[in-house]
């Protein structure tokens, strides 16, 4: 029997990231090869004529997935009945953007579109926001959409999980696919902090930790952590854009793990509601090490954490502490 077509939306369609998601969906990508799905794309009215060509090219790709789309400007017809929100639309990161300013135009955009989703969205529908600063925007649409479930609002920091796995295999001269439990701690910000002390990887004679294999500790500890904290900054300078392509596929990595569950033994990293695990502060939308199954999210229990891990999960921390200070504050 067919599945159920499940609901995707997508803000911020006609943008960069949208316009590398949007057809990652609709070909199964996220949800599957047999999984069919109908996609409800928004966007602002200065982007509608490129949503609509968006539309055009789903249908000339002639996908068989594709059960529907919704290419609106109306932000209440795009939550519509939605199980799964991607939220990619928000006030662009430029090279010169500082955070504070970025937050400060996000604040009231998170706000209207967490008031439609409240409203209009499956009672069940599992958010990820994409868009910066993403942890402090996903606190936001949680105050606002209070009966989504918080477990079910998160951000988006596999992108740099993806980042940190990338580096590693660069250095080592391995695939990535045989390095896995690296964790993001924090904010998706120059803060984060890429903890690798759990971190093995597969030879012929088992699994290994990294820390073995990785002669120059110091470079674990400054450079990998400051191409890890500045890799954004550095691909808007490379391209005069943001990161697209890797971050369509992070988000649909986040996604698709969340909704089939995780590896034995494997843990991926998400920015989830603190639940007060690790001395974070309960509330905090905070990056954590998660295992996920039957479509729920729990995070990992009982890593040893060193001096200098617990100092940089601290300060990571305190920015986000900053940045809720800063929002709320906007919202008065």
């Amino acid at each position: 029997m067919a599945k159920i077509p499940v609901t995707v939306l997508v803000t911020g369609a006609a943008g960069q990231i949208g316009d590398a998601i949007v057809p990652m969906i609709a070909r199964g990508i996220m949800l599957g090869p047999d999984q069919p799905v109908i996609l409800h794309l928004l966007d602002i009215e200065q982007a509608a004529e490129s949503l609509h060509g968006i539309r055009m090219e789903l249908t000339d790709a002639a996908l068989p997935l594709l059960k529907g789309v919704v290419a609106t400007t109306d932000i209440v017809e795009a939550c519509k009945d939605v199980n799964i929100a991607v939220m990619l639309g928000g006030s662009p990161r430029k090279e010169i953007t500082l955070r504070k300013h970025m937050l400060s135009t996000n604040v009231s955009i998170y706000k209207a579109q967490a008031l439609a989703l409240e409203e209009h969205a499956a009672a069940d529908c599992k958010v990820l926001v994409v868009a910066n600063p993403a942890n402090t925007n996903a606190l936001i649409l949680k105050q606002f959409a209070p009966s989504i479930p918080k477990k079910n609002i998160t951000c988006l920091t596999r992108l740099d999980h993806n980042r940190a796995l990338g580096q590693i295999a660069e250095r080592l001269k391995i695939h990535v696919s045989d390095i896995k439990n690296v964790i993001i701690w924090g904010n998706h910000s120059t803060t984060q902090y890429p903890d690798v002390n759990h971190v093995t990887f597969t030879t012929r004679n088992g699994e290994r930790p990294i820390r073995e294999h990785v002669a120059d500790n110091h470079w674990l500890k400054t450079e990998f952590i400051t191409t890890m904290q500045q890799r954004g900054v550095a691909i808007i300078k490379a391209r005069k854009a943001s990161s697209a392509f890797s971050a369509a596929t992070a988000a649909c990595d986040h996604i698709r793990d969340w909704v089939f569950g995780t590896p034995k033994g494997t843990w991926v990293s998400m920015g989830v509601y603190s639940n007060g695990s690790y001395g974070i502060p309960p509330g905090l939308i905070y990056s954590f090490p998660v295992k996920c199954e039957k479509g729920k999210w729990s995070i990992v229990q009982g890593l040893k954490i060193d001096e200098f891990s617990r100092a940089m999960m601290d300060a990571t921390a305190k920015e986000l502490i900053e940045e809720e200070s800063l929002a709320k504050s906007c919202l008065e």
